[in-house]
């Protein structure tokens, strides 16, 4: 069993030894919660003395002020936009077909006003066989309908009616 006391945090001890919770490897161990956690707290100290200094200075007033506007550009037309910051956009700002982009329940609606909207593109872009213009309106299609059975699926509140169960029939010896 490897030891808290020299250091191995908690929860990675959890892992070599396969336990399903925590719980177990520190009942398995005797640990109390404080001894834990100062035992975590001084992984924590050994891990950043090994990185460079200058990661844990303050920001500076720019710095700050980016990274706050990463998280103001998140917000989009249908939804958030969950790329990392300091992240370029990859999909140029066509967020329908983004894999980062959570859409925004309340703007179902506007959604489907795309998707419908694109139908009708791809089906002018066809008749005039511009056939590369509607390959790439296929793929916002697509995007837009996978973003719609988004909302879909989150709206559905999970719960199943199962109905009042019922006695069984017991049949009577006699």
């Amino acid at each position: 069993m490897p030891s808290f006391i020299s250091g191995l945090p908690p929860h990675i001890a959890q892992v070599i030894c396969g336990h399903k919770t925590i719980g177990t490897t520190i009942g398995y161990k005797a640990v109390y919660p404080a001894e834990a956690i100062e035992a975590h707290l001084a992984f924590l100290a050994r891990r950043r003395a090994l990185r460079p200094g200058e990661e844990y200075r303050v920001p500076t007033d720019e710095e700050w002020e980016e990274f706050l506007g990463h998280f103001e550009l998140r917000k989009v037309a249908t939804g958030t936009c969950g790329r990392a910051f300091g992240t370029p956009c990859v999909h140029e700002h066509s967020c329908l077909r983004c894999s980062m982009h959570w859409p925004d329940p309340a703007q179902r609606a506007r959604i489907a006003e795309i998707r419908d909207s694109l139908t009708a593109r791809i089906a002018e872009a066809e008749r005039e066989g511009w056939l590369g213009e509607a390959e790439g309106l296929k793929v916002s299609l697509a995007g837009a309908e996978d973003k719609l059975a988004q909302i879909d699926r989150r709206s559905h509140n999970g719960r199943v009616d199962l109905g009042f169960p019922a006695a069984p029939h017991v049949q009577q010896l006699t």
